[in-house]
């Protein structure tokens, strides 16, 4: 049984409480939260308090707070030689600062609260100081994800990056492809088969393979008709996607 202690109310830390809570031989005995108010709906399902010099034995520590929270959390910890890990894509494992050993257990997913999430698909990327602990991580992982990774901090922070690339700025634009259907009295419901046929295929061909449109074919006429159609806040984001596609297929 591995005991975990949750630092964070947010989105990571409450989708990691839901996930551990059904997974097998993990206890979560305690859930920290700075405020109180934060922790009323964790109160029913797991242990909680606001002071980090009452937080409970455990095996993992997990910090689960905003990546510029991550060192002042740590700092405060009155933790000697425990195992204490953070969940961020972008931050080292250096910013852990503490008299204790040092990980990270990074879920590589977008979490909305109320949002479930299947954790069995979802890749968890370990890194920690020694052997023994990240097989620990392993462990813990392995419990509740079938996609479990070995990555260090600069591979972690170049992943974080893609998934930025790939899901933060994609989402983005779907905004902007919604607004453009709503400023024309278009259903948005229209373009959502094309959505999910375009995160398909990359299932089977690479995206480089995938890639479709105006901007691979040099039309150039449609480029042009489009950039007129755009409003202005919107040109400049279209012209730049739209040479970055012309050169990659040069």
């Amino acid at each position: 049984m591995i005991r975990v202690v949750l630092l964070g109310a947010g989105n990571v830390a409450s989708h990691l409480l839901r996930a551990f809570k059904q997974g097998t031989n993990i206890e979560v005995v305690q859930l920290y939260a700075r405020s109180e108010k934060s922790l009323i709906p964790f109160k029913k399902s797991v242990s909680t308090t606001n002071n980090l010099d009452h937080l409970k034995p455990a095996d993992v520590y997990i910090i689960a707070v905003a990546d510029d929270a991550i060192a002042s959390v740590s700092k405060k910890l009155s933790l000697k030689n425990n195992l204490v890990v953070h969940t961020s894509g972008s931050v080292d494992m250096s910013a852990l600062v503490g008299d204790f050993r040092k990980g990270v257990f990074y879920p590589l997913q977008t979490f909305t609260k109320g949002a479930i999430v299947d954790f069995s698909t979802i890749p968890i990327c370990l890194e920690s100081e020694s052997n023994e602990d990240l097989l620990v991580l392993e462990k813990l992982a392995s419990s509740i994800s079938n996609e479990v990774y070995f990555i260090n901090s600069e591979q972690r922070e170049n992943l974080h990056v893609a998934a930025v690339f790939v899901n933060n700025f994609t989402n983005h634009l779907y905004h902007i492809g919604q607004q453009i259907c709503d400023q024309n009295n278009v259903p948005f419901e229209i373009l959502k088969p094309l959505i999910q046929e375009t995160a398909s295929k990359i299932e089977k061909v690479t995206p480089l393979e995938a890639q479709t449109g105006p901007a691979k074919r040099k039309d150039a006429q449609t480029i042009t008709r489009h950039m007129h159609q755009l409003p202005k806040k919107y040109k400049e984001i279209y012209d730049l996607i739209t040479k970055s596609i012309s050169t990659t297929y040069e």
